[in-house]
């Protein structure tokens, strides 16, 4: 039997970080779901979305702190301790921005959402559900495979939001002739960028433990 795998037999089940670990990323892909759902609805029913929205990144941060008490209680951890907060804070990043995005829909009062916020706000969604299946995946600290498959895919949907991104800036600032409405859909759209280039800094922090422990 390898070293590695018998540090694994005589180490202890981690019954506190990865249940926190899981707890966040189901919330954070309920958010980006709620994201996606918000501006596919009409404007009257957006509002039930972006509340849930707020709930969710409140339970999120919450999460953020009880795992920074564990760290600070717990001497083993299942991985290494800095790579726990990278891990945590990055992910808490993400849905920072999406509700940071809901919020500037909701304060900016935009009425119509554009085919550009739609697609990236199915591209986040996208990230997400990669994100929570790598947390599960790094559980057992077994299937790396899978978990460098969705960070190579994670990193391919952020340079699709990128894209995205950029050829909605160009339209706006060519077609739009409203310039409220040039601030608006850019701030909105940055938003939604930004949120999957934090994706993308997860996926980092999840490569590199997969790197040390393979």
């Amino acid at each position: 039997m390898a070293f590695k795998n018998i540090l694994n037999f005589f180490s202890p089940k981690d019954k506190t970080f990865f249940p926190l670990f899981e707890e966040a990323t189901n919330k954070l892909t309920k958010m980006s779901d709620a994201l996606h759902e918000g501006v596919n609805a009409s404007k009257s029913d957006r509002e039930s979305y972006f509340k849930k929205i707020d709930e969710l990144f409140e339970s999120i941060e919450k999460i953020s702190h009880k795992m920074n008490i564990e760290l600070s209680k717990n001497f083993i951890t299942p991985f290494d301790r800095e790579d726990i907060h990278a891990l945590m804070t990055t992910i808490e990043d993400v849905a920072s921005n999406l509700q940071e995005a809901s919020n500037r829909i909701r304060m900016y009062q935009v009425e119509k959402i554009t085919k550009s916020i739609r697609k990236i706000t199915e591209i986040n969604l996208e990230a997400c559900g990669h994100i929570a299946k790598s947390v599960m995946e790094l559980k057992d600290m077994k299937n790396f495979k899978n978990i460098f498959d969705s960070v190579k895919k994670i990193n391919k949907l952020d340079r699709k939001s990128d894209s995205v991104f950029e050829k909605a800036v160009a339209d706006i600032f060519e077609n739009e002739t409203d310039a409220k409405n040039v601030i608006k859909y850019k701030e909105v759209l940055a938003s939604l960028d930004k949120a999957s280039d934090k994706c993308k800094s997860v996926a980092r922090v999840l490569e590199a433990v997969a790197v040390k422990h393979s």
